[in-house]
């Protein structure tokens, strides 16, 4: 019966059917009878798993038969309480858990009874225990759910009996991710994962399902959809056919998220026919709401579908009737969007009443559906009031799931839950903005529904020694692999790509859950926003659907500029990043350089054509830009009609807010100049910045390794890094700047636990941030300003050798002073000296603006 505990059931019917052969029959040997027993009870249940339920009943029909033949004592309790293990695990697994737990209810107190005695079986009693707890966590009751877990516990410690043990601790995650600590449930269940790997894959196939289920509720979906895709042909091999139908439920789901529609109605669809044919009708119905709600996707953007509020309320009577009142309330609701989107107010009230008020434990999805469904109704009905209330209701909702997240990666990811509903409330405002009031209400609300991984100030990291060992391995591996890149070796670049994939995976998942990432801070009101600006302008840019507008803050006017289509901007802006990076090189032939000089003109002309009525506003102010989406890859400063002036961009202004109001750290380095290898030019500059500040720490050579760049960095002051960078779009935290030991990752300055007040990355493309839904924004230089540096200089474009090191010498002189030579004499503390000179955004508007195209480096954070 082993191949059965791990996950191979196909074999174990046909070995379990052996067995049966293999025994004496009309025997009335007790022994013989119970052997029988414990054969067909096992048979029962891999009989369910392959074919059906009712074939597993039948099995166990007949042991339930035979168990009365037994006399009275401890073994008979043993093997009916087997029997109703048996019965309560193929109800588990069908999605009929009240009736599972009335089986387990009667079972497990006839094998407490034997427990003690040599008849009795422990691990059996810790088996129901953990099944049962099972069926208590989809029930949604956490408390009987961890005691169950907990005396599974005690029983396989008392007994030794490990795999318990892990089993029992992949509950207590389910039970975490129940109650919503998704950090705490990644952890169990990463436990159990690693645990099962190897002896039984099949478990672990089982344990990756319930990490993507974790991982959707944070929103991270590409990590949940790599899950599934790596356990579904573990499951197929194995014919777990019920965990198969699960995983290709769940990943679905994930596809829903990703927006790949047809492949979530594929998945669901499968899955609804291996539920169909195992006889597990609860799971069907979830399957057919999963492919409703896929449909519904479509049918409300526009596309051909099948959906209508008709079949979601017979879906959701089905749902009903198989005990599913929650997956009933998501029906309905599917079926209210779909009747407001056909104009029947009328049916999606009535339907909407039929929703009942989500339980506390409801997951965070569920509650903003809810929220979305009211809100669009409402709208639809003319009540703007309701629609707004419902939206500020839903994301401080939202805010609430994610104030509990450990590591960047969750903290952006639950954005997705409430993209659409702040989509709907930024568009009703913007739809309606004609006053100076109704702009700084869309301030307000722009600030609500964007980059709010920005409001958190960090707490302190707990140290993690296996992450740290995987980081370092990571970077060994990064460092190879771009060596055998430049060699063009393939087949080497392909091992150490698998391997460089596995190794962020790890080291990812390990940041998710070592801890809360911080301490929230309220976001700013339109009134805070203005009051903070003093002289400054703002431009905050809104685009929640087509069109592109700016609100602007500047002389005591609040303005809303409506800019047309978006589109034609942000292709612009993608033309302009592409024509840069392609003028980068510093040994360009000429003919070349003029060309790609002369369409890069042409791009940022259009440019500041297009923004020509936002910058009409801004008089001779300093600005602070808060771009979103694809605006964040514009070198502001390479614009004619901003050229020269100081001009400072933050991810929302409630995130320039905040690290305009940070201090300086304490009892750090002052200055702090560092020079990674293969930069011949960074040598020159590395010089000169040493004139501007003498009393620096300089790293340079084999000095400048990853791990005493971070500690030099942690308290200064000011740090200069010229080193090669590369920005990875498809995880921005694994973006790195190049030392002498290998990358220094954006992930490994996300705790610094004192960050650096002002950092200067003098290398390619680090301000360049990956945006995920909700306008999160996040790359290098983000990481720094999330982990609490006040500003970042850095470069959203290719930039070359030579033009970089020009422009930092440039940006330091004018940072601390024009005059800086004189100065290198007599002020040797840097706050002193920038006293002096001018402020960042400043210093780096003259610096750059020498050669704006060979130059793109822009001022993020406080300016």
């Amino acid at each position: 019966m082993g191949a059965s505990n791990v996950g191979r059931t196909a074999e174990a019917t046909k070995l379990l059917h052996k067995a049966l052969r293999a025994l004496p029959v009309g025997t009335g040997d007790p022994d013989a009878l119970a052997v029988r027993i414990r054969i067909l009870s096992a048979l029962s249940y891999t009989e369910a798993e392959t074919g059906t339920v009712a074939d597993g009943m039948i099995h166990l029909g007949t042991a339930s038969d035979l168990v009365g033949a037994l006399p009275d004592g401890p073994r008979r309790l043993t093997l009916r309480g087997r029997i109703f293990h048996q019965q309560g695990l193929m109800m588990l697994r069908v999605g009929r858990l009240q009736d599972a737990v009335n089986a387990y209810n009667q079972g497990i107190p006839l094998l407490e009874q034997a427990v003690d005695d040599p008849a009795g079986d422990p691990e059996l009693l810790a088996k129901s225990h953990l099944n049962r707890g099972l069926a208590f966590i989809e029930l949604g009751r956490p408390a009987p759910a961890e005691r169950d877990a907990r005396r599974c516990l005690e029983l396989a410690t008392t007994f030794n009996i490990p795999r318990l043990v892990e089993k029992a601790q992949g509950n207590l995650g389910e039970i975490a991710h129940l109650v919503g600590d998704i950090p705490k449930a990644l952890t169990y269940l990463e436990a159990a994962e690693r645990a099962f790997r190897k002896e039984a894959p099949g478990v672990a196939a089982r344990a990756k399902i319930d990490q993507a289920k974790a991982l959707l509720a944070a929103g991270v979906t590409d990590e949940a959809a790599r899950q599934l895709d790596e356990a579904l042909p573990v499951l197929r091999a194995l014919r777990l056919s019920q965990d198969l139908a699960e995983a290709e439920v769940v990943r679905a789901g994930a596809a829903l998220l990703q927006g790949e529609l047809e492949l979530a109605k594929q998945l669901a669809g499968s899955a609804h026919r291996r539920f169909v044919k195992r006889g597990s009708a609860p799971w069907a119905e979830v399957a057919a709401l999963t492919r409703m709600q896929a449909e519904t996707t479509a049918a409300l953007a526009g596309d051909d579908s099948k959906a209508s509020p008709a079949r979601a309320a017979r879906l959701a009577q089905r749902l009903a009737e198989v005990g599913l009142t929650d997956e009933a309330a998501k029906a309905i609701m599917l079926g209210v969007r779909l009747a407001v989107r056909g104009g029947a107010t009328g049916t999606a009230e009535t339907l909407l009443q039929q929703v009942p008020p989500p339980s506390k434990l409801a997951p965070i999805d569920h509650k903003m559906l809810l929220r979305l469904c009211r809100a669009e109704l409402s709208l639809a009905q003319g009540d703007t009031k309701r629609v707004l209330a419902e939206a500020r209701a839903g994301l401080d909702e939202l805010s609430r799931v994610r104030d509990r997240m450990g590591g960047l990666d969750l903290l952006c990811g639950t954005a997705v839950h409430g993209q659409e509903l702040g989509r709907l409330a930024l568009s009703l405002v913007l739809d309606g903005a004609r006053t100076q009031r109704d702009a700084r209400r869309l301030l307000g609300w722009q600030e609500r529904t964007r980059a709010q991984i920005y409001r958190y100030e960090p707490l302190p990291a707990i140290d993690n020694d296996e992450l740290a060992s995987r980081v370092t391995e990571l970077r060994g591996v990064l460092r190879t692999l771009q060596q055998a890149r430049v060699e063009r070796r393939p087949e080497t670049v392909s091992v150490l790509e698998r391997r460089s994939a596995v190794l962020q995976r790890e080291v990812s998942r390990l940041g998710w859950h070592t801890s809360k990432w911080g301490r929230p801070r309220p976001v700013c009101s339109p009134e805070e926003i203005i009051a903070r600006l003093g002289d400054r302008a703002l431009v905050s840019f809104a685009g929640p659907r087509d069109t592109l507008a700016a609100v602007v803050v500047a002389g005591g006017r609040t303005d809303l500029v409506r800019l047309g289509p978006i589109e034609e901007p942000l292709e612009t802006a993608k033309q302009l990043h592409a024509d840069l990076d392609a003028l980068a090189p510093d040994e360009l032939v000429a003919p070349l350089a003029a060309a790609v000089s002369a369409s890069a003109n042409r791009r940022i002309a259009r440019l500041d054509e297009l923004m020509a009525p936002v910058i009409r506003l801004l008089g001779d102010r300093d600005v602070v830009i808060v771009p979103g989406g694809g605006l964040y890859q514009v070198p502001w400063g390479s614009l004619p009609s901003l050229r020269g002036r100081p001009l400072t961009v933050a991810p929302s202004a409630t995130a320039w807010v905040g690290a305009a109001a940070r201090s300086a750290p304490v009892g750090g380095q002052d200055v702090v100049l560092v020079c990674g290898p293969g930069l011949p030019e960074s040598i020159t500059e590395l010089n000169r910045l040493r004139a501007i500040y003498p009393d620096a720490a300089v790293l340079e050579g084999e000095a400048a390794t990853t791990a005493a760049v971070l500690a030099r960095m942690d308290g200064a002051n000011l740090v200069h890094i010229a080193a090669h960078g590369t920005h990875e779009p498809a995880n921005a935290l694994f973006s790195r700047l190049e030392l002498a030991d290998g990358g220094l990752l954006a992930h490994e300055l996300a705790r610094l636990k004192n960050p650096p007040e002002h950092v200067v990355l003098a290398s390619c493309e680090l301000a360049l941030s990956h945006i995920r839904p909700g306008d999160e924004a996040l790359g290098f230089a983000g990481a720094l300003l999330a982990s609490g540096s006040r500003t970042v200089v850095a470069a959203v474009c290719r930039v070359g050798d030579r033009s970089s090191a020009e422009t930092m010498t440039d940006y330091h002189r004018w940072l601390v002073s024009p005059a800086a030579a004189d100065l290198a004499n007599t002020m040797t503390d840097y706050h002193s000296r920038l006293a002096s000179g001018a402020a960042p955004s400043t210093a780096l508007a003259q610096a750059t603006a020498a050669d704006p195209l060979r130059r793109p480096f822009i001022c993020l954070g406080a300016g």
